[in-house]
């Protein structure tokens, strides 16, 4: 595969890695308020894990430097304790009136999210550039 082609490749990793982050703020964003999930437990804020893999194995089997993509390594749950509020009318409050609430910050989603879409943006950004310079190349063969 070209140099070219492997930094397409890796640029397609990264934009299904930021996706990934996207749909997991979303996730938790959505799940901020629930109090009680399949487990009966409120919702644990998630969290994407990434690594940098290689993209073309052939060439590191050569042992030459490939481009490094990126995936997903792992969705890991925020072990942070779940936040309580008072609110004693509620179906999920303790005998102390009480309710455990999720670990989300609604805040820390917003700039996960907006970083995620931003290096989105910058990847789709990178792939097209590379789509026009073979583009512009193949038109200089005719």
């Amino acid at each position: 595969m070209s140099t070219l082609g492997n930094a397409v490749a890796a640029g397609a990793s990264a934009l299904n890695a930021q996706r990934a982050r996207i749909e997991v703020a979303v996730s938790n964003l959505a799940n901020a308020e629930s109090t009680r999930g399949p487990d009966g437990q409120p919702y644990r804020r998630r969290e994407v894990v990434l690594a940098a893999a290689p993209v073309n194995a052939f060439e590191a089997a050569l042992g030459e430097a490939g481009t490094a993509g990126v995936e997903v390594v792992q969705v890991l749950e925020d072990q942070e304790p779940f936040r309580v509020r008072y609110e004693p009318s509620h179906p999920d409050a303790g005998p102390d009136g009480y309710v455990s609430v999720p670990n989300v910050d609604v805040a820390e989603e917003m700039v996960d999210m907006l970083g995620a879409a931003r290096a989105y943006q910058a990847n789709l950004m990178a792939i097209n550039v590379i789509r026009d310079t073979i583009q512009r190349s193949l038109e200089l063969g005719r």
